[in-house]
């Protein structure tokens, strides 16, 4: 059973990202409801998403929170109820660096028609501050070439190239 609505404890968040926030909009943590405030919606902007009942998304969200080391944050119109953007922080415990920690920013999305908002650069902003909050000594992310200015604006370096194999049967890019 999940132990808290909430996937991690939003006290870690920085205040100085929510002053980005447009008024009627919050950033805060995942949460269990937020199947039914479109979350799964907000991410097929960016790949495809599959069937996700909300028992599995509640399962995942379990498993995610269990671990401790999966930080996703939403931005949610309030109005609406509807989750708008969104960004994952998973952490990697290492040997490497004095058994430092490594943030790999994931899963960056801003619903269409939400876009010019500053959304997905906040959240980007927002993620760092957790990485350092965190202790990870570094936060590193992929993504595509046609990206790659805007993650620069938002402070990170490109440092090379990445490579990927994926499973047989298995779709690679949204449709």
């Amino acid at each position: 059973m999940v132990s808290s609505n909430a996937l991690f404890d939003g006290t870690i968040l920085g205040s100085s990202v929510a002053s980005m926030i447009p008024e009627g909009h919050i950033i805060r943590p995942l949460e269990l409801t937020d199947y039914r405030k479109g979350y799964t919606e907000c991410l097929s902007n960016l790949t495809i998403v599959g069937e996700v009942t909300e028992q599995m998304f509640g399962e995942t969200f379990e498993d995610m929170q269990r671990t401790g080391n999966y930080l996703i944050v939403v931005i949610e119109d309030l109005a609406a109820q509807k989750i708008v953007a969104s960004g994952s922080l998973i952490i990697e415990q290492k040997f490497l660096r004095g058994c430092g920690r490594v943030g790999h920013i994931e899963d960056i999305v801003v619903a269409k028609g939400q876009q010019g908002k500053r959304f997905g650069f906040t959240i980007i902003k927002q993620l760092l501050e957790l990485a350092d909050a965190t202790g990870c000594y570094k936060s590193i992310l992929d993504c595509s070439a046609e990206n790659v200015g805007f993650y620069e604006k938002c402070g990170l370096e490109n440092k090379g190239v990445q490579m990927a194999v994926y499973a047989p049967g298995t779709a690679q890019k949204k449709a």
